[in-house]
């Protein structure tokens, strides 16, 4: 593991942060299964940190008080060395603050600190935005954890399901090119079930806008399980690589990629937050595991039972 990395223990979960991108890349079990995504050739990444913007603007353009700035898909966050504020063997804080590489991009004075807190069986995710400018901060966050699909490697992919703490009924934006259609489409949901395949990730990811749920639970019929429980985060996207990818992400956000015809000031766009000056948002997110029980058989054998 990377030098610059933290280790939380405790209470039958284990979490490892790095400071590149304050990004989560290794969520066990007590019994060292992994649930996170490792970063292989599908995709280098295992569950980085959206900011300031989520998903793309059309163009790679940001625009504010009449000049043009390069701002390329997810933002900068996830490629920014992090500052630790507190490393301790349960939870940690990351801080990037805004600096001349940053204002290049976004013009904007900003703190951004990400804090990972282990409690029982589940791995707690703080965003805190603070304002440090003097103008309206216009921001978008968003987690994007990755987890392993299959969970439990001898099972088919399309085993696994989604499901939602309450049915989820409501068309769904659908992306083209990166950016949000004009008319919405019919939700793949069934009342509270996404039944997962690699064809429903053919037109990119799946977006709900006004989710109903506040959790969403992943898991088949046996083994391992995940449940991911938000606050703050209006919108929740779910994506594997199109394709086929051995991952599925589950990212709550607060911003949505630009419609297709907007063409306005940033401050404009839809799904932002905007934070007063002096004033800062906080949201979270958490990873609960239902994970593996070690046991040995009659030969003396070690084994997983499920929990």
């Amino acid at each position: 593991m990377a030098q610059d990395s933290q280790t939380l223990h405790g209470d039958g979960i284990s979490a490892v942060i790095i400071g590149q991108g304050a990004e989560l890349v290794s969520l066990q079990d007590a019994q060292g299964f992994e649930f996170l995504w490792q970063a292989g050739p599908a995709w280098r990444r295992h569950s980085p940190v959206l900011f300031p913007i989520v998903g793309r603007l059309k163009g790679d353009q940001l625009r504010h008080r009449g000049q043009t700035y390069t701002m390329t898909q997810h933002g900068f966050a996830r490629d920014k060395p992090f500052v630790w504020a507190d490393r301790g063997p349960r939870s940690c804080t990351l801080v990037l603050t805004d600096d001349a590489d940053t204002r290049a991009h976004y013009p904007f004075a900003f703190r951004l600190a990400v804090t990972y807190t282990l409690e029982r069986q589940q791995l707690g995710v703080t965003f805190e935005v603070t304002n440090t400018g003097d103008e309206l901060l216009p921001a978008s966050i968003g987690a994007h954890p990755a987890f392993n699909w299959p969970l439990l490697s001898e099972l088919p992919k399309e085993a696994y399901r989604l499901t939602f703490a309450d049915d989820e009924p409501a068309l769904i934006p659908r992306l083209k090119d990166g950016l949000l259609l004009a008319a919405p489409r019919p939700t793949p949901i069934e009342g509270r079930t996404l039944a997962l395949s690699e064809r429903l990730f053919d037109d990119d990811a799946v977006i709900l806008d006004r989710p109903a749920s506040t959790s969403v639970r992943y898991a088949a019929e046996r083994g391992p399980a995940i449940e991911v429980s938000w606050q703050g985060f209006p919108e929740l996207g779910i994506w594997s690589k199109p394709g086929g990818a051995p991952f599925l992400c589950i990212e709550p956000w607060h911003g949505i990629a630009s419609p297709v015809d907007f063409d306005g000031n940033f401050i404009d766009k839809p799904g932002l937050m905007l934070v007063a000056p002096g004033a800062k948002r906080s949201l979270n997110y958490r990873i609960r595991l239902e994970g593996s029980l070690r046991v040995r058989d009659a030969e003396g054998h070690d084994g997983h039972t499920w929990q």
